[in-house]
C-alpha cells in the first residue's frame, strides 16, 4: 500500500521591500490603535494622548527605524489634530495655542525618533566592534598554533571563513607566488591580489562586498588577503591584515630557526664524526711512522730505502691530513681556545721560517717588518700554524724559486701580516670561496695535492683571535694573503 507523502509547509523568505512595507503598516496601525483607545475606550485629554504617542513613536524608532517613526509621527499629528484638538472632527485648529502644541508634538516626536535611532545605531556599532575584537582574538589564537608558512597560510583562510562567517577568502603568498583560496568563485582575480601586494594599497568595494588588503609588517610585504561577502569595517580589516602579517612572520621565523638548528646539529654531528675518525687514524699512523723510521735507520739497499722513504713521506702527508681534520673539527665545534699572550710577530715569523727551511730552499724570502712593531695579543703556536699554511700555499702555487715577501705593519689597534707571492693569481670569482672548507682552485685541483682545509683552518684560527683574514689577487700578478690580529694593550712584564 502506497502512502501519500505528508505535506510540508515551506516558508519562503520575505523580500526586503515587503519587510519595509509590513513595518510601515505596523507603525501606522499602532498609532491608529492608540488614538482609537483614547477616543472611544478611555477618554483622555490631548496632553496624555500626545505623551503616549511620543513614547510609541520612540519605540517604533528603536525597534524598526527612522522611516517608520516619521510615518508614525505624521499619522499621530493628523490624528491628534482631528480627534483631540477643537474643532473635533476637522483638520482645522481654532485656538492658536493648539498650533503651538501640535508643532511641539511633531518636533518632539521627530527629535525623539532621531535620538532613538542614533542610540540604536551606536549600540549596534558597539556590538559589532566587540564581535570583531572577539573574532580577531580567536583568529590570533588559531594562528599561534600554525607551524610552517604553508600551513599558516592554509589555516589563515580556513580560520577567517570560520571565525568571521564570510563566504570566501584567498591569501596570496608573495614570497612563493602561491594562492591559498576557498570559494572565491572568480570574484577576486590573481592579478588584483598581486597588484595590492605590490602597491600596498587596499581595494575595497562595499557594493560587491569584496575587499583586498595588503599584508605588510615593518615595510616588508608578505602578500595580500582577499575577502568575498565581507562586511567588516576598515579598522577591522587593517587589524586583521596586521594580525595575519604577524602570524606569517612568526611561522617564517619558526621555520628558519628550525632549519638553522637542524644545520647546526648537522655540523656538530659531522665535526664529532671527523674528530672521532681522526683520533682513530692517528694511533695507527704513529705506529707506522715509528716502524718506518726505525727501518730507515738501518742499512738498506737502494730499492728498499727508496720504498721506505716513499712510505715515510706518505705517512707524514697522511699525518698532516689527520691534524688538519682534527683542527677543523675543533674549530667547527667551537672548541678552539687560543692561549693568548703578548708575542712579537717577528719572533713568530722567524720560528716559522726555521721550520719551513727545507721547503723554502732555493727561494728568496724578503722580510718587511719595522723594528717598532708592537706586540700582538695572540697564541704563538696558532699564529705560527697560520703562517705555515700561508707559506705552504705560496710555495705550492707559485713557480719554483720565485721570491716571497713577508710583511707586518701596525694599523691602529691591530697588526696586519701579509705573505705575497708571484704566482698565477686567483680568479675574481674564486676569491670569495678560497677560504671555504674543501674548496680548491679549478686550475690547481689536479696539479697540487691537498684537502682544501688549510686556508679554512687558518681562517678559523684568526677569527678565534677576533681577527680577519683576506686575499688580494689578480690573474697573472700573484696573490697577497693577509690577516689582522689585535695589538696587546696591557703592560709587558720584563
Amino acid at each position: 500500500m502506497r502512502t501519500r507523502p505528508a505535506l510540508q509547509w515551506v516558508r519562503k523568505p520575505v523580500s526586503k521591500p515587503m519587510r519595509a512595507t509590513i513595518r510601515l503598516a505596523g507603525s501606522v496601525a499602532l498609532v491608529a490603535a492608540i488614538i482609537f483607545v483614547y477616543f472611544r475606550v478611555v477618554p483622555a485629554n490631548s496632553l496624555t494622548v500626545a505623551l503616549t504617542l511620543v513614547l510609541a513613536i520612540m519605540g517604533i524608532a528603536t525597534w524598526w527605524g527612522f522611516t517608520e517613526s516619521i510615518a508614525a509621527a505624521i499619522v499621530g499629528t493628523l490624528g491628534l489634530n482631528y480627534f483631540f484638538l477643537p474643532p473635533i472632527g476637522e483638520f482645522t485648529i481654532s485656538d492658536p495655542e493648539n498650533w503651538v502644541a501640535l508643532a511641539a508634538f511633531l518636533v518632539t516626536a521627530v527629535t525623539a525618533s532621531e535620538l532613538s535611532v542614533r542610540v540604536r545605531r551606536r549600540a549596534a556599532e558597539a556590538i559589532a566592534r566587540r564581535q570583531e575584537v572577539e573574532r580577531l582574538y580567536a583568529l590570533g589564537q588559531d594562528l599561534l598554533l600554525s607551524g610552517s608558512v604553508r600551513s599558516a597560510a592554509r589555516d589563515i583562510v580556513n580560520s577567517i571563513i570560520r571565525t568571521f562567517e564570510i563566504r570566501g577568502a584567498v591569501f596570496f603568498n608573495q614570497l612563493t607566488g602561491e594562492f591559498f583560496q576557498s570559494d572565491v568563485r572568480g570574484s577576486i582575480s590573481n592579478e588584483q591580489l598581486r597588484r595590492v601586494a605590490e602597491t600596498g594599497e587596499a581595494l575595497i568595494e562595499p557594493n560587491q562586498q569584496i575587499a583586498i588588503v595588503p599584508i605588510r609588517l615593518g615595510g616588508r610585504s608578505s602578500g595580500s588577503l582577499g575577502f568575498v561577502g565581507c562586511t567588516l569595517s576598515t579598522a577591522a580589516l587593517n587589524a586583521l591584515a596586521y594580525l595575519v602579517a604577524i602570524g606569517i612572520e612568526r611561522a617564517r621565523t619558526i621555520e628558519e630557526a628550525s632549519q638553522v638548528e637542524a644545520a647546526r646539529q648537522s655540523e656538530v654531528l659531522k665535526a664529532t664524526l671527523l674528530d672521532a675518525l681522526a683520533h682513530d687514524l692517528k694511533t695507527p699512523l704513529t705506529s707506522i711512522k715509528g716502524a718506518v723510521t726505525h727501518l730507515l735507520a738501518k742499512p738498506r739497499d737502494a730499492e728498499e730505502r727508496e720504498l721506505l722513504t716513499i712510505a715515510n713521506e706518505e705517512a707524514d702527508r697522511l699525518n698532516r691530513l689527520v691534524v688538519e681534520v682534527l683542527e677543523m673539527a675543533r674549530i667547527e665545534a667551537s672548541k678552539l681556545h687560543p692561549d693568548r699572550a703578548p708575542h712579537n710577530i717577528p719572533d713568530i715569523v722567524h720560528a716559522t721560517l726555521k721550520e719551513q727551511e727545507e721547503q723554502l730552499r732555493g727561494r728568496k724570502v724578503e722580510l718587511r717588518m719595522p723594528p717598532s712593531l708592537p706586540a700582538a695579543d695572540v697564541d704563538f703556536e696558532f699564529i705560527q700554524q697560520v703562517l705555515k699554511q700561508l707559506l705552504d700555499n705560496a710555495i705550492n702555487y707559485s713557480p719554483p724559486g720565485a721570491p716571497l715577501i713577508i710583511s707586518a705593519q701596525a694599523e691602529g689597534e691591530r697588526i696586519v701580516v701579509s705573505v705575497a707571492d708571484e704566482g698565477r693569481g686567483i680568479p675574481v670569482d674564486e676569491q670569495s670561496r678560497i677560504f671555504d672548507k674543501f674548496y680548491r682552485g679549478r686550475a690547481w685541483r689536479e696539479k697540487v695535492l691537498g684537502t682544501g682545509l688549510g686556508l679554512s683552518i687558518a681562517k678559523g684560527i684568526v677569527e678565534a683571535h677576533g681577527g680577519k683574514i683576506w686575499v688580494t689577487s689578480a690573474p697573472g700578478k700573484g696573490s697577497v694573503f693577509s690577516f689582522a690580529v689585535p695589538v696587546f694593550k696591557g703592560e709587558l712584564v720584563s
